[in-house]
């Protein structure tokens, strides 16, 4: 590995970019950004962000050539990688969203629109607690600082054993996963003030230590 602060995040055209990449530099990290599939062996970790719709996030990154390199990366070599929002939507097998669309399959799950109604209506969008099912990494030392920004209006049903929180908007939403060296995570933590800069603090932290 090169430098624990060195993080890649892929750009596929999807979304809050900018704002992802402050929040790791404001950490002191080199950020690299990645468009091409050699690109991502520059750093010790991956951040796929996103803002959008599922079926368009996988056009675009069939179209750049990018999911071979990221499965190599991701699942042959063990790379940590860090799916924001939509980026981690796309690690589930499936979504409905605007038709039927196939993921990365990283994670065992389809992503579906949210219930929503006349109290909760959609997109979900502010503030929200988070319920830690299982500890993690991320989360060390945010005992008091768990509430964190969403904006979103389908979320993730999958395997329990992926399951590291869930929020309550007029349903159980799945907001954090792992499946070993894979972390997504339904909410913005580049959005979230200092809990969010905590959290993504304690990937590199994970991420320098694999």
């Amino acid at each position: 590995m090169t430098n624990a602060k060195d993080i890649v995040i892929v750009d596929y055209g999807m979304g809050n970019l900018r704002s992802v990449v402050n929040a790791f530099e404001h950490l002191g990290c080199r950020t690299v950004i990645a468009r091409r599939g050699e690109e991502l062996d520059q750093g010790d970790a991956i951040v796929l962000p996103g803002v959008g719709a599922f079926g368009e996030a996988m056009r675009v990154l069939h179209e750049r050539d990018l999911i071979g390199p990221l499965n190599r990366a991701v699942i042959e070599r063990g790379r940590p990688i860090l799916g924001i929002c939509l980026g981690m939507q796309v690690m589930a097998e499936s979504s409905d969203e605007l038709g039927e669309h196939r993921g990365l399959a990283w994670l065992s799950g389809r992503v579906r629109r949210m219930s929503g109604g006349r109290v909760h209506r959609l997109p979900h969008v502010g503030w929200n607690a988070l319920m830690v099912t299982r500890e993690a990494p991320l989360f060390t030392g945010l005992d008091g600082e768990r509430v964190f920004y969403f904006n979103h209006s389908y979320s993730l049903d999958c395997d329990a054993g992926h399951v590291l929180a869930t929020t309550e908007y007029g349903e159980t939403v799945v907001a954090a996963v792992r499946a070993g060296n894979i972390f997504g995570l339904q909410f913005h933590p580049e959005r979230s003030q200092q809990g969010g800069l905590a959290l993504l603090g304690n990937f590199l932290d994970y991420a320098g230590h694999c």
